[in-house]
């Protein structure tokens, strides 16, 4: 409990500094519209955090998020322009996500010693797959264009509107998805499953916790929630694009690093995670704002990884305390 609130109190230290430093440096910061910006940006990486935050908690990391990613990112229009109406293709590639995540987790817990290179593997072949998939009668499978309809493009879109109101839904559904997933990871026997099983196998054990099951669900809710950012960032930018997931590799990892989630698993929770991934769309924000270039933005987020990282080393696992 005190690492949790440490590392919270850390990561919400951090927001507002960042926060008021990039008031004073950058004109039009502090204004509604930046602000509209930062939480549409961080509503996408926070939705695709969300598993790699849940697989951390029992000690793995997802590395198959950014393909799931791209692949539904690009299989939605193909679908649309196979002549499936979007709901019920949305509907078929959720489901898609969730069994590739299911696949991902049987296939990564047989095999826990090669556990991340299994989760890249899976993710390599899923987006394989679907290139090869949209590219059948195409030269181009990488980028795939198709009518988006308008109540998708709402849902993304930074002037998007909920219920009349000027606040895009992706964040409105961001909102539900915190409340919902913080209540299930606190108040339900699976929340506390997982950090049971994160804490301690042998402790799970004993408390008729089914390993494996668990493994399994915490990688479904990860591919589901991949393939449902992939199919929002389809909204946003309007035409599919493989390569769309690359940046959540690296991201969602730093999101629950910089929220204080231990990777060793048992510590942590999504709601540090928002905060991380708030921090880190800030910074982006502020880095931009300052007109630093890509190479210098990742140089700079890379010094911030390093002391967070060793700030929470020096806090002792939860395995070590009981």
């Amino acid at each position: 409990m005190i690492r949790n609130n440490r590392a919270l109190a850390i990561g919400v230290c951090l927001l507002l500094a960042l926060t008021i430093a990039g008031s004073f440096l950058v004109p039009g910061f502090a204004s509604v519209q930046n602000a509209r910006s930062v939480l549409l940006l961080a509503a996408f990486l926070g939705l695709a955090s969300l598993g790699q935050t849940m697989v951390a908690l029992l000690g793995g990391l997802d590395l198959s998020i950014p393909y799931v990613i791209g692949a539904a990112n690009i299989l939605l229009p193909a679908m649309i322009n196979a002549g499936l109406p979007a709901p019920i293709a949305i509907t078929m590639i959720l489901l898609l996500g969730l069994m590739v995540g299911a696949i991902n987790g049987a296939l990564s817990f047989r095999l826990q010693g090669q556990a991340l290179i299994m989760s890249l593997g899976v993710g390599f072949t899923i987006v394989g797959a679907t290139q090869i998939y949209t590219a059948l009668g195409s030269a181009t499978g990488g980028n795939v264009f198709a009518p988006i309809p308008a109540w998708l493009t709402n849902f993304a879109a930074f002037n998007g509107r909920t219920v009349g109101f000027p606040i895009p839904p992706v964040v409105v559904i961001w909102i539900l998805v915190i409340i919902v997933t913080n209540f299930v990871v606190k108040r339900t026997w699976f929340g506390r499953s997982l950090y049971a099983l994160g804490g301690s196998r042998n402790a799970a054990a004993r408390l008729m916790i089914n390993e494996f099951r668990l493994w399994v669900a915490v990688h479904a809710i990860s591919g589901i929630m991949s393939a449902m950012t992939g199919v929002l960032l389809l909204g946003f930018s309007g035409g599919g694009y493989v390569a769309v997931g690359d940046p959540y590799l690296f991201t969602t990892v730093a999101a629950v690093v910089i929220g204080g989630t231990s990777l060793l698993g048992g510590a942590g929770g999504y709601g540090a995670t928002v905060i991380g991934a708030l921090v880190l769309t800030v910074l982006t924000s502020l880095l931009v704002g300052v007109g630093l270039s890509i190479p210098a933005q990742q140089a700079i987020v890379g010094l911030l990884l390093i002391p967070m990282v060793a700030l929470y080393a020096r806090m002792p696992h939860i395995r070590s305390q009981v």
